[in-house]
């Protein structure tokens, strides 16, 4: 049931991120990132911004490199779950947040070359992102400070029972 779970979870999380991105590809041109909508005056607008890289445009030009990492990051996951490496919930949930996100931005890649981002922070310096960002940003960090302050002894209760 838990893995049926996940798998609902990623689902809607490629789910809402194509659905954003589809709005923001027919409701607004392409733009340098300026203010095109704003949505909540001072924190952030949206926009619409292809980038062929990744965060701040690193690698740009590198989409088999990007499609190629995703590839492999799936494999090592499902690997480590099969081969029961990883049984915590909460480890599994935060996979599951950074798997849906990166099947939403490697969809992106394999039919455009480039990804749709749209939310721009106006109280910050930072690089437009979309949903699928938040997903990978937020399991990522959830699951770095879950290993780094609360991953101790294995807890019989909290694992996924085979």
């Amino acid at each position: 049931m838990l893995y049926a779970s996940l798998a609902a979870f990623v689902a809607a999380i490629v789910g809402l991120d194509q659905w954003t991105k589809w709005l923001t590809v027919r409701a607004i041109e392409t733009t340098s990132g300026a203010a095109v909508i704003p949505a909540i005056p001072g924190v952030f607008h949206i926009t619409h911004v292809k980038n062929t890289g990744a965060a701040w445009s690193m690698l740009e030009g590198q989409r088999w490199l990007f499609i190629a990492v995703s590839l492999l990051f799936f494999a090592a996951v499902g690997f480590m779950i099969w081969k029961k490496y990883l049984t915590k919930k909460f480890e599994l949930w935060c996979l599951a947040a950074i798997v849906g996100g990166a099947i939403g931005n490697l969809i992106d890649r394999i039919a455009t070359g480039a990804v749709t981002d749209m939310i721009c922070l106006d109280f910050i310096s930072f690089p437009v992102f979309n949903v699928a960002d938040c997903f990978v940003t937020c399991g990522c960090v959830l699951l770095f400070v879950y290993i780094l302050f609360f991953d101790r002894k294995k807890e019989p209760a909290d694992e996924v029972r085979s």
